[in-house]
């Protein structure tokens, strides 16, 4: 059973006018939190549902097995949407879920000692980019921007220098070299910050590695199109660069005169939900219905 709680999840479902038959993409489904619940109100709906994380599959089939769902689980990026059908709804939820995050042994956590990979596929090969590759071989500017650019860290360029400084001694191989390298760069006084000092380097790190924001530009631009007239499409984002991505794809779309905002406030998570899931605050839900092609 999946540790995973989903953040905002009657809101974005409320928001997408789903109706029994209707045909949804979820390009995310990680915990599969949005599908369990679309089955549970919508028992005869079709779901695609992907992931770049196979092995997320296997933690939710059993939880579909008594629902009259049809769900069809495919392996892939959403960004690699090719010749796909015309969906009445698809969702991004852009947050790693909880099992990911602290049980997938691929160094997302700075709380847990793994190998840093910070790459969402379950076997890379030795071609894939990974936080390894990234923090061992990178240049010092190259690292130090993408800190800054990715992770918004004030701290970047002294966090870079001493990666930079490390690695000459010896490689750098889990994430609890990195936290270490991370508390050494950075001045006491800023250590006793509300979020976690390495926080926003792990966040960096994982972007480049995944190359998120360039596939979540990809993705939506795919999406909107395998959107029906009518149908819409709901974003769930955590970072203020993806929120940006898609605030502007949104406004871009509207202003053409192919969409219309269901929203025109970004939707947050309301101060209970922000109680039981402090991983809410961050979330900010935007919602958009395709009104032509």
């Amino acid at each position: 059973m999946s540790a995973h709680r989903t953040v905002l999840l009657n809101e974005t479902i409320d928001g997408l006018n789903l109706k029994p038959d209707s045909v949804v993409l979820d390009c995310t489904f990680g915990g599969g939190g949005h599908s369990l619940e679309i089955c549970k109100r919508f028992p005869n709906v079709k779901i695609i549902a992907l992931d770049q994380d196979k092995s997320v599959f296997k933690k939710a089939e059993s939880q579909f097995q008594d629902l009259n769902c049809d769900v069809t689980f495919i392996n892939a990026n959403f960004k690699d949407l090719e010749n796909s059908k015309d969906f009445d709804a698809i969702i991004f939820d852009l947050g790693l879920s909880s099992d990911q995050l602290f049980d997938s042994g691929r160094g997302f956590s700075f709380l847990r000692n793994e190998p840093l990979l910070m790459t969402l596929k379950e076997n890379p090969t030795p071609l894939d980019i990974t936080a390894e590759v990234i923090v061992n071989t990178w240049r010092e500017e190259s690292l130090a921007d993408i800190i800054y650019g990715y992770g918004e860290e004030r701290q970047a360029r002294r966090i870079a220098k001493e990666i930079a400084d490390f690695r000459k001694k010896r490689e750098i191989k889990t994430t609890f070299d990195l936290v270490k390298i991370i508390e050494q760069a950075i001045p006491k006084k800023f250590r006793q910050r509300k979020i976690h000092y390495a926080t926003k380097t792990f966040q960096a790190i994982r972007i480049a590695v995944n190359d998120e924001l360039r596939t979540l530009a990809l993705g939506l631009n795919k999406g909107f199109q395998s959107l029906k007239i009518g149908g819409r499409m709901s974003v769930i984002s955590f970072h203020s660069l993806e929120d940006r991505i898609v605030k502007r794809f949104y406004k871009t779309k509207e202003s053409e005169g192919k969409a219309k905002l269901i929203n025109k406030k970004v939707i947050l998570a309301s101060s209970d939900e922000v109680k039981k899931n402090s991983r809410s605050r961050s979330a900010k839900l935007r919602i958009l219905e395709k009104i032509s092609q």
